[in-house]
């Protein structure tokens, strides 16, 4: 698992032994493994909803953690395996599937536009922004990005780490080869060399915080110029749907989409499909209306149940 995957199962436990301890009215320490009932674990996620105020979403999160602690329960615990299950039985929550926002290209330009590159801190944006843009890298990718993960000359192309570790090379267009490669030239990074590449205005290591910082910013400085931004709940994550809709659009298939931003399965990639709303209109064109057909005349009970037995 990711060091992120891991600080999320720490929080869950944390959050839940407190809880359980709280109820119990003993310390942490005295807990049982048989104090961990499902009754117990089902209050949890309710004070989690009513007094955390966290979401469904937020509670399913939590939900899955406690899920993998009992399958190893399950697992090296025989003796324990029926309360593994009643466990492994409480159920998820359904959530609201919101709609992916992305930028368009136009907006994406407004907002590259709109940096202010006279500044060192306008110049690494400007660069920062661009490069997710062109890879569709994950916020934790572009941050963990190091000098020797780049290849400025031709081809031109960089090395990014995915989840699980799992490394993939994407393609530069020259423009963005370009911007990296001033940045690089004017911060002195030897591109041999394993350095950051993007970092904050203190010279540490950039935050996926610090990334959401800059990218809001930016796009509220874009608002004004671009009515369509206003509507949009758009994040650093909001970049990456962005470059799968752009390679879409341009008529890249599913099954390249899904290798350039590392999907583990083409699934996965198959909803960018249903995003677009001119690709939908395009598609709407291309098939021919239904010509208007005689309504059937259901006249007496027997037409409708044949009908219904020939189903």
């Amino acid at each position: 698992m990711s060091s992120h995957t891991i600080h999320s199962y720490r929080d869950t436990v944390v959050l839940l032994l407190r809880f359980i301890a709280s109820i119990r009215k003993v310390e942490v320490c005295d807990l049982d493994l048989a104090d961990l009932q499902p009754d117990r674990i089902l209050a949890f996620l309710a004070h989690l909803e009513k007094d955390r105020g966290n979401s469904a979403t937020t509670r399913n999160v939590r939900l899955a953690a406690i899920h993998a602690f009992f399958r190893y329960v399950g697992a090296q615990h025989p003796d324990h395996l029926e309360q593994a299950q009643r466990v492994l039985g409480v159920p998820f929550k359904r959530t609201d599937q919101r709609v992916i926002e992305y930028l368009d290209r136009t907006e994406i330009e407004t907002v590259l536009a709109g940096i202010d590159r006279k500044t060192a801190d306008g110049r690494r944006d400007y660069a920062l922004l661009a490069t997710m843009f062109n890879t569709g890298a994950r916020v934790q990718e572009v941050i963990d990005l190091r000098a020797n993960d780049l290849q400025l000359t031709r081809p031109y192309q960089l090395r990014l780490f995915g989840k699980g570790r799992k490394e993939r090379y994407c393609p530069l267009w020259p423009q963005t080869a370009q911007v990296l490669m001033a940045m690089c030239d004017e911060r002195s990074i030897d591109l041999r060399s394993d350095a950051r590449v993007f970092l904050n205005h203190r010279g540490t290591r950039l935050t996926r915080f610090g990334v959401r910082y800059i990218l809001a910013k930016h796009i509220d400085r874009a608002r004004p110029a671009v009515a369509s931004l206003a509507r949009k709940r758009l994040h650093p994550h909001s970049m990456r749907h962005s470059t799968a809709v752009a390679l879409l659009k341009s008529g890249v298939d599913l099954s390249t989409i899904s290798q350039w931003l590392g999907h583990a399965s083409p699934t996965t990639t198959s909803r960018y499909a249903t995003l677009d709303l001119d690709m939908k209109r395009d598609a709407i064109n291309r098939v021919k209306p239904i010509a208007a057909s005689r309504k059937t005349a259901w006249r007496t009970s027997e037409t409708v149940l044949q009908w219904l037995e020939n189903l």
